[in-house]
């Protein structure tokens, strides 16, 4: 545990006596600071306990006090020490109740204890706590190798990763199904981040992200080293984790990588046993290829079979389609032979159907095996509806003359938002895209973010929606530093962007579809996109200037 306030008034040493604050000793003490300026502020971080003689201030004026410390809790100052026998005999009555009022603490330093003396032992303190969390982390780190050396699958670094983080833990394989997870009851809770898994797959590792809602906090880390990810860890907790749990969770994602590489390699040597059977198998020597393969494919080659062969515009495709249907068979446990051949992967399943355990793969070509129809219609009075290869299955989309369905959603900070609120008084900007960190979103809410003076002012407001938890969108919105409102369409999952015609039921998310509602509610210009089509920011600036 870092320090805290109340273990400086326990340190023998210090004789600090508590004047204020007595039920806040409980903070954190991230740094003790001396400084005589009127307005400190500008310089502090958050967490420091100041210390103070009192040489610029009025302290004994209410009014000027109840400015000095609304001005310090606000700044988050962890507490004010007060050196009496300097400028004071004792802590004027002033700075006392405007602490009081403002909840923070007050600690007396007697003259005979110098600030240096209480930095010394914050800065001990800080540095014990550290290497605390440095000897868990290593002896995580032991534990955690151990269980990954001991072949016993995943279930027990899982396990030991949990107890270390006092959480739970999971992992997915690549189409975002839950290999493992510890304890037992964690399988149903990470069930239910597939499609956060599904999107932190499509970026190049490593990656990560924290999701949660009430319940827990959620880091998902991707693992492997190349440009798919190979699997994801999700470890869920009730707060943000420690320097400790930190250091165990690294440990945790660099063992199941190198497992992961490991796999990898062992698959490779599979795959070419795998081309050699299957050569067998087509030149009529079906005793020859069990000879071969041994136990490796189980009954597979005693059984009737059928025959897959699918071929892609491009070769990436066959990555997708091989670990999507090794992962069904493996979930399925029935025995899979899948060989890549030229320009083709080749398949060989038992039994009439290439559906195993509730799991069908399909593929369409040319294209991509997630691409699907949308219904769509023609758009007027200058709207446009564009897409590319990557076609999604939506409902039809509201037209251009038509009311705009009312909502209430949360933005990024827990707020209520709702269209009728900017009835009558502002233009709406609406605008769904599919999921946050991603980079043709990322791309398009920063332009917004750019030229926001434009989409947000005393005529029109900014809104933007994505069906990402608010927990996501308020990491998101602070990193890229977007500072309109980031609606969550998470729950009921896709209402709103139902209501607009423009939810992709096959991938879970919104298209890239943004409409502009007058003062009146009428929808008076629209645009919908494909996933990877971005939208013209001059389209926009070129409609509102026609309302």
């Amino acid at each position: 545990m870092p320090p805290t306030l109340a273990s400086l008034v326990q340190h023998s040493a210090l004789k600090l006596t508590v004047r204020a604050g007595a039920d806040r000793l409980d903070t954190p003490v991230r740094w003790a600071h001396a400084s005589e300026l009127a307005d400190p502020v500008p310089y502090m971080d958050g967490g420091e306990l100041l210390l103070v003689t009192a040489t610029n201030l009025d302290a004994e004026n209410a009014e000027s006090m109840r400015r000095y410390v609304r001005r310090l809790a606000g700044a988050g100052v962890a507490g004010v020490g007060f050196a009496v026998g300097v400028n004071y005999e004792e802590i004027p009555a002033a700075l006392l109740d405007a602490a009081e009022e403002a909840g923070l603490p007050v600690l007396e330093v007697p003259r005979r204890t110098p600030f240096l003396a209480i930095s010394k032992a914050v800065s001990a303190a800080i540095a014990a706590d550290q290497y605390r969390a440095v000897t868990a982390g290593f002896e995580a780190q032991r534990e955690l190798t151990k269980a990954a050396l001991a072949g016993d699958g995943p279930a027990d670094l899982l396990a030991r990763l949990a107890a270390h983080v006092d959480g739970w833990a999971a992992l997915y394989d690549t189409s975002g199904a839950v290999l493992a997870a510890a304890p037992d009851w964690a399988a149903r809770r990470a069930a239910r981040l597939t499609p956060d898994v599904e999107r932190l797959r499509d970026r190049p590792a490593p990656a990560s992200v924290v999701v949660g809602d009430s319940e827990d906090r959620v880091e998902l880390q991707s693992l492997g080293t190349g440009r798919r990810a190979r699997g994801a860890l999700a470890v869920g907790t009730g707060a943000a984790l420690g320097t400790a749990e930190r250091y165990a969770v690294h440990s945790a994602v660099a063992l199941l990588t190198l497992t992961t590489a490991r796999s990898r390699s062992l698959q490779g040597a599979e795959q070419r046993l795998g081309a050699a059977v299957l050569r067998m198998l087509l030149a009529g020597q079906p005793d020859h290829a069990r000879a071969v393969a041994g136990d490796l494919y189980g009954g597979l080659l005693d059984a009737p079979f059928r025959l897959l062969i699918a071929e892609a515009a491009a070769p990436a495709g066959f990555d997708l389609l091989t670990e999507t249907m090794e992962a069904a068979a493996a979930r399925s446990g029935e025995a899979l032979l899948m060989v890549p051949e030229g320009e083709r992967v080749v398949s060989r399943r038992r039994g009439p159907s290439y559906c195993s355990g509730g799991t069908c793969v399909g593929w369409e070509s040319p294209g991509r095996p997630d691409t699907c129809e949308r219904t769509r219609r023609p758009r007027t009075n200058g709207s446009r509806d564009r897409r590319s290869d990557g076609r999604a299955r939506c409902s039809m989309a509201i037209e251009v003359g038509d009311e705009a369905p009312d909502f209430e959603l949360k933005d990024n900070h827990g707020r209520t938002v709702r269209l009728a609120d900017f009835r009558g008084e502002k233009n709406v900007v609406l605008l769904f895209y599919p999921f946050a960190f991603t980079g043709v979103c990322t791309g398009e809410l920063c332009a917004l973010r750019d030229e926001l003076p434009r989409f947000e002012n005393d005529d029109t407001q900014l809104l933007a929606v994505s069906n990402d938890s608010i927990h996501t969108l308020r990491v998101f919105a602070e990193q890229e530093g977007l500072e309109y409102p980031l609606l969550s369409d998470f729950w009921p999952h896709g209402e709103t962007s139902r209501a607009y015609g423009v939810f992709d039921e096959d991938k879970g998310c919104a298209v890239r579809g943004t409409f502009i509602i007058d003062k009146a509610g009428t929808v008076r210009w629209s645009v919908v996109n494909g996933l990877p089509d971005a939208r013209d920011l001059n389209d926009y600036i070129k409609a509102l200037e026609a309302l």
